[in-house]
C-alpha cells in the first residue's frame, strides 16, 4: 500500500535551502515541517508552513542586505 501525504514543494538556491531544513531542526519534532529534501534547492514541506517559511526568509533577507552608509 502506498502512502501519500499532500505537500508543497520549495524551490530555492542552496543557502536558502540551508536555511529551510535550519530551521526545521530547530523546531520541536512535533512542529518539523519538512517531508523530504530532494536535493539542496528542492525541498518537500508541509503546506502549512509554507507561509511561516516566507515571512522566515524575508526577515532573514531584510537583516542580511547591505544599505550604503549616506
Amino acid at each position: 500500500m502506498v502512502d501519500a501525504i499532500k505537500s508543497v514543494l520549495i524551490y530555492c538556491d542552496e543557502q536558502m535551502g540551508q536555511l529551510i531544513v535550519n530551521l526545521n531542526a530547530s523546531m520541536p519534532t512535533s512542529e518539523r515541517f519538512i517531508v523530504r529534501v530532494l536535493d539542496s534547492t528542492h525541498i518537500l514541506v508541509l503546506p502549512h508552513a509554507e507561509g511561516m517559511i516566507k515571512r522566515r526568509i524575508q526577515v532573514f533577507s531584510k537583516h542580511n542586505t547591505y544599505v550604503k552608509p549616506q
